[in-house]
């Protein structure tokens, strides 16, 4: 029998409460994501920046619940890398198996990032603007997962490192950065503290810890890398650093208003490496990254 009008919406709502209810009472539903939601593990993406195609892998891992905001780390890198070869090269898979989290791995234009200063190659000499696609990377991410927005980080190998130094000088995006076997190539004006991990080897003939122009094609002479490292601790109004000595590992840590640290580890004997990925030096840059970032998210 049909219910007149004003019945039925009485049954439509007490209906619709019903359901509500049901659903409260579930455990950890987790939330809809948009249609094109990456899948478990490995993944690509294309983006159109300013016109250019440009391409990233998305690592999500397979146990990860999507009921909570997550971690997001964008791993950079090396010139003449790529993003598969970040992917395979650094352990970073891994770590998001073991600690929960998603990893982003854009690809350079050219296999090299313009990281300020007209470095490096074709982008840093054509003036790429690979902050806006990183930026824009970011933001893909954070529409298919729920991404933290205080706990988005960057790191980088090399030019991958630099780059990590660009995005921290040119965007707000990032509550720490991590660059291994980098320098800062260019100006920074006017940056916004963060908190900041450098990993060096000391033997790193490529880019070299005291600033003098390196072998390999890219001749990179920035500036030193303790230089760099201090101006970090003055944008961000920093303690004096307090350092210590493990081995061939030299910790020199500088703690900064809201939580934040400005740190650099220099590691005797290692070259231009990821300390703890090819080579054996009782260093894991990796894992050292991980902990610092899981320490110093935005506050």
């Amino acid at each position: 029998m049909r219910l007149p009008g004003l019945r039925a919406a009485v049954v439509l709502i007490s209906a619709t409460i019903v359901l509500g209810a049901t659903l409260a009472g579930c455990q950890r539903e987790e939330p809809s994501l948009r249609t094109d939601a990456p899948p478990r593990g490995s993944s690509s993406a294309s983006l159109d920046v300013a016109g250019r195609e440009r391409a990233y892998r998305l690592y999500l891992p397979p146990e990860l619940s999507l009921a909570e905001p997550v971690a997001l780390v964008v791993m950079l890198h090396g010139g003449f890398g790529s993003a598969a070869q970040a992917e395979q090269g650094y352990g970073w898979n891994d770590h998001a198996d073991r600690h929960d989290f998603v990893v982003a791995y854009p690809d350079g234009l050219g296999r090299a990032w313009a990281a300020g200063g007209g470095c490096c190659g074709d982008s840093g000499r054509d003036g790429v603007d690979d902050v806006g696609f990183i930026a824009a990377v970011v933001a893909n991410a954070r529409a298919r997962l729920p991404v933290d927005p205080d706990r988005i980080f960057a790191t980088g190998m090399s030019n991958g490192g630099m780059m990590s130094y660009r995005l921290a000088c040119d965007s707000t995006l990032f509550a720490a950065i991590a660059p291994v076997a980098a320098t800062m190539m260019g100006d920074c004006p006017a940056p916004r503290p963060l908190s900041l991990l450098h990993v060096h080897g000391l033997g790193d003939e490529r880019v070299r810890f005291d600033g003098e122009p390196g072998s390999g094609l890219a001749r990179i002479d920035g500036p030193d890398v303790a230089s760099v490292v201090d101006s970090w601790r003055s944008v961000g109004g920093c303690a004096a650093a307090i350092t210590s000595t493990a081995g061939r590992v030299t910790t020199a840590e500088a703690t900064c208003p809201e939580g934040r640290a400005v740190v650099l580890v220099i590691v005797a004997g290692a070259g231009h490496e990821w300390p703890g990925g090819t080579a054996s030096d009782g260093f894991d840059a990796t894992d050292a990254i991980w902990r610092f970032f899981t320490s110093h998210p935005r506050r």
